[in-house]
């Protein structure tokens, strides 16, 4: 016999037992397939019993869908049926069905073998597990042994207990509107170290932070005493960001590799892993990596490697040109999904801030980049806008903690969200105050260029 979607709906609702009678004495696999995974819901009394069978064949897709099907009759009479598919099938799909169809159940009988498979060795079949006792979570038994997982070495698992259970997981920190953010720091930019100037800013203060650090070592204004104190430094830098952060708000940070020069020709030179290096150090103070964004530049922009190698062409001294910087995107960690970020604007905010016409659907970004005579790295403003656009709303702050050439600043203002940025070097500052100065001219509200002590000031005057 052939099936159909149309005729198994059919038997499937006025003659079940011609349906039994076929799968009682089938051996036709891609048949029988086809029917298990379209039985689609079970008419009241459906025989379980008929699937019992195909538990322990030898296809694990078949015992999958068979599994699934027995879990949608909700009947508690299969529980000691699906315990050991659960805990010993050969397959981890097998398994984590087994365990979701008892966790279907909802079946208080079922809360012995689900804390059992807490301590099972996949963590896929553990959060399965889970899922199905925090139907119990009233349950102080079942409570215990959830807070056990706290500290369980898979991430996923640990994330979800510690955010089910922490007394403060949706507490929020300031009582500001998620959307408003503190008028003494719009359009400011103050001069002095960013560690220093993000001592007197509020927690919860920003919506997004776009910056690229300092190069190590590579550039006459970031000279560093060692690479890890460089990397201690932008530590430092990101533990305060993430503070002054908004829950479930972003982070991206440009940065790449970066060479330091041989000190001659009998040494030589030094490459250092910036993006990669930084990366565990910002997951650990509690950011979400996201996404990675390749931003790729003209060749002939960057500095040519490849002079020693097209004269030789010997093996191992090949050395590409660097063309790519890192985008690197992140989160800060909230048990909220992106969703409860968005329902907090107003739909006209919503709507002014959708991205109009074609965007870029790729990770891969090919902008060219800008060179400027005083600040020797600079943003291209295309790249301002993206960043800014794609991870904020009209209205929000943003903020750079390496000012530079104030690129972020002007790209900002001109998408209606509003700025802060901090810069410690003079040059710089008095770079942006006379650009940002004569862009503002046709603004309502004015730029701020205060030194650390002014800032602290307006900082200690907001209630």
């Amino acid at each position: 016999m052939q099936f159909t979607k149309q005729s198994l709906e059919a038997l499937k609702f006025q003659d079940l037992p011609v349906l039994y009678d076929w799968l009682s004495r089938t051996d036709d696999n891609k048949q029988l397939r086809f029917i298990l995974e379209n039985l689609g819901h079970l008419p009241s009394g459906f025989d379980g019993g008929v699937l019992l069978q195909f538990l322990t064949h030898p296809s694990d897709q078949i015992r999958l869908w068979a599994v699934k099907n027995l879990g949608k009759l909700k009947d508690d009479h299969y529980l000691p049926t699906l315990k050991p598919i659960a805990e010993t099938d050969p397959d981890s799909f097998v398994r984590r069905e087994a365990v979701s169809s008892i966790g279907r159940m909802r079946s208080r009988n079922a809360i012995p073998i689900l804390t059992d498979i807490l301590e099972d060795s996949d963590p896929k079949v553990v959060l399965q597990a889970i899922r199905g006792l925090l139907v119990f979570k009233s349950n102080s038994h079942v409570q215990d042994e959830l807070k056990k997982l706290s500290s369980h070495p898979n991430e996923t698992i640990h994330n979800l207990i510690n955010s089910e259970f922490s007394s403060n997981g949706h507490r929020q920190i300031s009582s500001m509107p998620h959307p408003q953010s503190p008028e003494f720091m719009h359009n400011t930019v103050v001069l002095g170290d960013v560690r220093d100037v993000l001592s007197h800013a509020p927690d919860e203060a920003i919506h997004l932070t776009f910056t690229s650090p300092p190069y190590y070592n590579a550039r006459d204004y970031s000279i560093y005493e060692s690479y890890e104190a460089y990397l201690e430094f932008l530590t430092d830098v990101f533990k305060a960001v993430h503070r002054i952060t908004k829950e479930g708000r972003f982070l991206v940070v440009n940065t790449s590799p970066v060479i330091v020069p041989r000190v001659s020709r009998a040494h030589s030179s030094k490459r250092y892993p910036i993006p990669f290096d930084l990366h565990t150090r910002l997951v650990n103070m509690g950011w979400e990596f996201i996404d990675d964004i390749v931003w790729a530049k003209p060749e002939a922009s960057v500095k040519n490697r490849n002079g020693g190698f097209l004269q030789h062409r010997k093996p191992l001294g090949y050395k590409p040109n660097p063309v790519t910087e890192y985008l690197m995107v992140y989160r800060k960690q909230t048990d909220k999904l992106i969703d409860w970020n968005m329902r907090q604007y107003s739909d006209a905010i919503v709507e002014q801030s959708k991205i109009a016409g074609e965007y870029e659907t790729s990770n891969l970004w090919r902008i060219d980049p800008t060179f400027d005579r005083v600040h020797s790295a600079v943003f291209p403003m295309e790249l301002c806008r993206r960043i800014i656009t794609f991870y904020s709303y009209v209205g929000d702050l943003v903020f750079d903690p390496f000012g530079g050439s104030g690129t972020m600043g002007k790209t900002a203002r001109s998408l209606e969200r509003f700025f802060f940025m901090t810069e410690k070097e003079e040059t710089y500052f008095e770079r942006m105050k006379q650009d940002l100065y004569e862009a503002q001219m046709f603004q309502s509200q004015p730029t701020h260029f205060l030194n650390l002590q002014e800032f602290a000031d307006k900082a200690n005057l907001t209630p």
